[in-house]
């Protein structure tokens, strides 16, 4: 067991980043066996989800004219238009069944604001609101962060460099995470957690 200053989180294990969901990470239920192993080694495991309303702007159904993996302009910078994926109270947005969902501490979600997407478990898309998960481990006393999920590119990267940036000792484990890779985007993913001290195991 790790010491109690020690939490996993576990990124977005939901349907809808599964095999057969709306935005589907290749292999994305393979990982979930071993996340659940994983969390026996933890005193503290917090999972995210995604949690959007129907209408939210990052989809591409909000955007005439605009297909899923385009880019458009949002009054926070670039944003990639998404499949409608992980609505609120849907099947899509519930976590993959087999995640012992039993073992969280805490269920974080994030991107339930219409006009902004939420990549990162610490901040929304605008880089500055915040979620409340520093807080949270903060009062904890917890320092060191080891992060599993989906999608290894997106959600994990943002949230791993964010949690650098505020101070957690940051790991990956990439053996328990699997990537969209859009246009090289895994690549450019690894050197950037590098680049902030994220450590990848």
């Amino acid at each position: 067991m790790r010491d109690a200053t020690h939490a996993l989180i576990v990124i977005d294990m939901q349907n809808d980043f599964c095999p057969g969901g709306a935005l589907a990470v290749p292999e994305g239920d393979a990982i979930v066996a071993g996340i659940n192993a994983l969390m026996a080694e933890f005193p503290a495991v917090i999972l995210t989800q995604d949690w959007h309303p129907a209408d939210h702007l990052s989809f591409a159904s909000q955007h005439p004219g605009k297909a899923p993996m385009e880019l458009t302009e949002m009054p926070y910078g670039p944003q990639v238009l998404w499949p409608d994926h992980c609505v609120q109270g849907t099947q899509g947005a519930a976590f993959h069944p087999d995640l012992d969902t039993a073992r969280a501490d805490l269920i974080l979600r994030k991107g339930f604001r219409r006009g902004i997407d939420s990549y990162s478990a610490f901040f929304e898309n605008d880089r500055t609101t915040p979620t409340g998960l520093e807080g949270y481990l903060r009062t904890r006393g917890i320092t060191k962060l080891t992060f599993v999920g989906l999608a290894t590119d997106f959600c994990v990267n943002y949230s791993a460099v964010d949690a650098t940036r505020l101070g957690f000792e940051t790991e990956l484990r990439e053996d328990l995470a699997r990537a969209i890779d859009l246009g090289g985007s895994l690549a450019a993913a690894r050197e950037g957690m590098r680049e902030a001290g994220v450590r990848i195991a």
